[in-house]
Order: structure tokens, then sequence, then C-alpha cells
């Protein structure tokens, strides 16, 4: 029972998968894009990692707003998770609430003493994982 946690951005889409059973996340890695209308490119990676992960599930982060409103950033997850939708029909798509994966992962990598250049590179994977993470904990408990 694998499952793909995404946390999409503007320039960036961090990826972490569970291991086998479902119980933990892992980073894997991020995919960069130079425009952030650009999908052809990302959606080919994610293409390959699904082919390759046969995942049940794809959980994407969905950043509401403090207040639990919807503003912007809501609105472009919405139409990428449309387009995954569009290209993964056979694999179930959840929006995770992530308001709290970037400052979580941000933490964790200071706390590891990364420099400021290392935690940028990989802030976006690390909030992926603690999205995937927060889905997995939640569906174990039940």
């Amino acid at each position: 029972m694998r499952i793909l946690g995404l946390d999409y951005g503007d320039k960036t889409i961090g990826v972490a998968l569970s291991d086998p059973l479902g119980w933990t996340a892992q980073g894997m890695e991020i995919i960069r894009r130079e425009n952030p209308a650009e999908y052809k490119k990302s959606l080919k990676r994610l293409s390959e990692l699904v082919e390759e992960y046969q995942p049940e599930a794809i959980v994407l982060g969905y950043p509401k707003n403090l207040d639990n409103s919807e503003g912007e950033r809501c609105v472009k997850t919405k139409a990428f998770a449309e387009r995954l939708e569009k290209r993964f029909p056979k694999v179930k798509l959840v929006l995770w609430d992530e308001r709290f994966s970037t400052i979580a992962a941000e933490r964790a990598l200071r706390e590891a003493e990364l420099s400021h250049e290392k935690r940028k590179r990989v802030i976006d994977k690390m909030a992926a994982v603690h999205i995937l993470q927060g889905y997995l904990d939640s569906i174990n408990r039940e």
C-alpha cells in the first residue's frame, strides 16, 4: 500500500512516498519548474513515479489560511489537483490540510543544524514528508 505525498508550489513540487505498509513517509525528490504555468515536465515525472511505485493514493497538500479560509494558493492547488485526477484516474486523490507542514519541516531542518542554503534545497521535500506522514497517521489511527 504505497501512497505518494506532494507539496505543490509555484516553482517546485516536493515528493514523498510511504513505505509499503503505509506507516512512514520518506522524502524522495523535488520536481523543479521554470514557469509556474508549465505542467508538462512535472506531470511526466509524476507519471514515472506512479508507474514505478503504483500508489493507491496521492495526498496533495492543501494550503488553507490559518483562519481555515481558502485563498489564491488553494485555487492553484485545486487546478493542479484536477490535472492529477485527469492524468491518474485510477489513483485516489486526497487534499490534505498542510497549514503547518512547511513550518514543521523548517523546524526539523533547523534542529538538524542544516545551513540556510541546505534547508532551502530540501524544504519542499520535507514539507511533502510532513503532509504525507500526517495523512498516514490519521488513517492508521482509524
